[in-house]
């Protein structure tokens, strides 16, 4: 194709489909869709190779593939395909800039400001009266998906309200509690639990729940058993070893800067 002979029309085109690209992104970014919409990315990328190459049979099972792909990405973006036709079809100005203030152009990557010393004292105070706890610290990933099934919550992080939320006779020491920022947004949360096999059997659902959430996002989580006192940090699915809090603490400073 002659260069010469794009025309106007073709550049708008191109411009409006990288924009829409841009936005779907954006929409979808720190959600656990994204790593769908990168798979199936991936996956075109490739279809497009194998037509170009004529290679018949690997272009039909990839288109195939390509058609429950798209399925799954409405039933998996469900959720942010609502918000969006809501938000184009809403007269309410106000709620189209709710909307718009989630994208990037909007938003600052800053390091996160997170009382980080109260935090593992709190940690630290439950260990030793074997007081069992479960906190997830968000970083990129937005945790909406597993925070609307808990209590939404909108409290500064301190030391009693940690302890208080994790006292045995306490309403809300169930599940875990997720912290945003310097902020505990929300209580009773029930966390995704790992299939791993590999985990050894002394480590209960709390633990198994904060490897399963750390599986899904980059959030952070520190659980404290309840059996033995044991604080555990966990990171990208794994255990983090530590000495002692001090080296605790400078690990979750560096994790989270």
């Amino acid at each position: 194709m002659d260069f010469l002979d794009i025309r106007i029309i073709d550049i708008v085109d191109i411009v409006l489909v990288a924009l829409l690209l841009y936005y779907l992104y954006n929409l979808v970014k720190g959600t656990v869709a994204i790593n769908i919409l990168v798979g199936i990315i991936i996956v075109y990328t490739f279809y497009i190779f194998t037509e170009l190459l004529e290679m018949q049979l690997l272009s039909r099972i990839l288109g195939g593939f390509l058609g429950v792909g798209m399925f799954a990405l409405v039933v998996v973006f469900q959720p942010e395909i609502r918000k969006f036709l809501l938000m184009l079809g809403s007269t309410n100005f106000n709620a189209q800039r709710k909307f718009l203030k989630q994208l990037s152009f909007y938003k600052s990557e800053n390091p996160l400001d997170v009382n980080v010393e109260t935090i593992v004292a709190a940690c630290k105070k439950m260990s030793a009266s074997y007081t069992g706890a479960l906190i997830v610290i968000q970083r990129n990933n937005s945790l909406d998906f597993v925070k609307n099934t808990g209590d939404e919550m909108n409290l500064e992080v301190n030391q009693p309200i940690i302890e208080s939320i994790f006292f045995k006779n306490s309403p809300l020491h169930d599940g875990a509690i997720i912290i945003e920022e310097n902020k505990i947004t929300a209580t009773r949360v029930i966390l995704p639990v790992t299939n791993d096999r590999k985990i050894p059997l002394r480590f209960g659902l709390r633990h198994r729940a904060a490897v399963g959430v750390t599986e899904k996002t980059d959030a952070v989580s520190l659980v404290v058993s309840e059996e033995n006192g044991q604080i555990s940090y966990l990171r990208d699915g794994d255990f983090v070893l530590f000495e002692n809090t001090d080296e605790l603490i400078k690990i979750l400073k560096e994790d989270l800067s």
